[in-house]
């Protein structure tokens, strides 16, 4: 990419889309565009049509949706299906019309089947049932993914989906209604260091195993890809190869905070998939590795959340 072309960033103010822009920043591009929701709705296909036509953008990173954890996802099942299906369904076409030939999809690791065989690679993709608590969600990622892959094929666009394992990092949710599994551990951890409690609750049994990576060293995947002017199409796993247990992490959390107290497991809570450890070797087969730490990157974490003063 040349440091002038224009990139339109969907999603900007959220954690991977501003992560892309700080990445972007830093390499020194220059011709960022972006739009809030009031200024553009993505889940309207005439205004994301209308903006595409006049913008005309070369690079699109659609890092736009709804996201969150599980409580989010079994309270909200419509609300993430639509909103997602309509976001990538808008600004894919929209960009095919207005002769955008390269765009990068940011999907989800929880498109792999419940059971998947670990670590899990990017051909596993609809070899079985998905998980049931985040089923809506996984299908409109799904769906994205084959929608960038079949214009591609018709269209012969180069439209690119990357996989990101769990993310989190500046910019996260912390609403324990609404989070995943790390800001929440993370704000349970600091509100029970404050109150001085003896323990802090975390869901499930602590026995799923969970991978982690930090949003800075996604984006710099996300970067990193679509400067590589070979890399046109397919399904790329990004993550960091490695995994822990949720009682592993809630430990680790415990510790960076300075909670002195103890974890207690709610087993009454789901744990929902037992693993999902990706598969990476495509990407290390192209020179690309994290670089983040999980525990350095919990330190990270806990400073963006101690810097926001969430409520």
């Amino acid at each position: 990419m040349d440091k002038a072309t224009k990139i339109y960033i969907a999603g900007h103010q959220g954690m991977v889309g501003s992560a892309i822009v700080r990445r972007l920043c830093a390499a020194g591009y220059v011709n960022l565009v972006s739009r809030i929701h009031d200024e553009l709705d993505l889940t309207c296909q005439a205004a994301v049509e209308n903006f595409m036509q006049h913008e005309k953008p070369d690079y699109i990173f659609l890092a736009a949706g709804k996201v969150g954890g599980i409580h989010a996802n079994q309270t909200y099942r419509a609300d993430f299906i639509y909103q997602n299906l309509m976001i990538e369904a808008n600004v894919v076409h929209a960009a095919w019309q207005a002769g955008i030939q390269r765009l990068l999809y940011l999907g989800s690791s929880c498109i792999y089947p419940r059971d998947c065989l670990q670590p899990i690679k990017e051909e596993y993709l609809l070899k079985g049932p998905l998980e049931p608590t985040n089923e809506p969600y996984a299908i409109a990622k799904i769906a994205g993914i084959k929608l960038c892959e079949s214009y591609n094929r018709q269209y012969g666009t180069q439209y690119v989906s990357v996989m990101p394992t769990n993310l989190y990092g500046p910019n996260d949710n912390y609403d324990l209604n609404k989070s995943h599994v790390l800001p929440a551990l993370i704000r349970k951890a600091h509100e029970a260091k404050l109150r001085g409690d003896a323990s802090y609750v975390v869901w499930g049994s602590g026995n799923p195993m969970r991978e982690f990576l930090y949003v800075d060293d996604m984006a710099d995947a996300c970067v990193f890809l679509m400067e590589r002017e070979d890399i046109c199409d397919g399904l790329f796993n990004v993550g960091t190869g490695q995994d822990v247990t949720i009682r592993a992490l809630a430990l680790t959390v415990m510790q960076v905070v300075g909670f002195k107290g103890e974890i207690v497991f709610d087993a009454s809570k789901p744990d929902g998939t037992p693993r999902k450890l990706l598969n990476v070797d495509r990407m290390r087969g192209l020179g690309w590795s994290a670089e983040t730490s999980l525990r350095e990157g919990i330190a990270k974490a806990y400073s963006d959340f101690l810097s926001k003063e969430v409520t």
